[in-house]
């Protein structure tokens, strides 16, 4: 595939991705990001599509599909304004233990993910509480493909953390 039927593309997996997007609550940037991840992983495997812009049609909707599917999947923390901070010195010996226990296995499962999923995750998870650019900054990468990447990576440590720990069944 050339570098203008990218060029021609680009315009049409704009509309796509600002049409689609919105009604599922994702970012256009997202979406177009993970289409033309979806591109390029073909190319190497399959070479250009005989229909680009039916291909490319096509991987929008399906990408949209997986977002809506993941987005069910997904429970949101809550307002974290309404948490009250946990003073430790209240909570049991026990606890405190089961706690530190959780927080070293899940550093673990971090630590052993492929690629930069563990500089990546350890950044979002740091104390420090650093934004996409610094985080971006600190790890060489595009401020963009952060949360694409994120998505990635939190599927691989769910995976990982699903066959260590028995998860709950779907119900419906």
């Amino acid at each position: 595939m050339t570098h203008d039927m990218l060029t021609a593309l680009r315009p049409l997996l704009v509309a796509e991705a600002s049409a689609e997007a919105y009604a599922i609550g994702a970012e256009p940037g997202d979406l177009e990001q993970a289409v033309w991840l979806r591109l390029l992983e073909r190319l190497d495997t399959d070479g250009p599509p005989a229909d680009p812009e039916g291909w490319l049609r096509r991987a929008v909707r399906s990408e949209v599909r997986r977002t809506r599917r993941t987005a069910l999947r997904e429970q949101a923390y809550g307002d974290a304004s309404a948490v009250e901070p946990v003073d430790d010195a209240a909570v049991c010996p026990e606890q405190q233990v089961l706690t530190a226990a959780r927080r070293s296995a899940l550093r673990a499962a971090v630590r052993r993910l492929p690629g930069r999923c563990p500089s990546l995750l350890e950044a979002l998870l740091s104390p420090k509480d650093l934004t996409y650019r610094e985080i971006a900054g600190e790890l060489g990468m595009s401020q963009g493909s952060l949360g694409p990447e994120r998505s990635r990576c939190l599927g691989c440590l769910r995976r990982l953390l699903n066959v260590e720990v028995a998860g709950r069944e779907r119900r419906g």
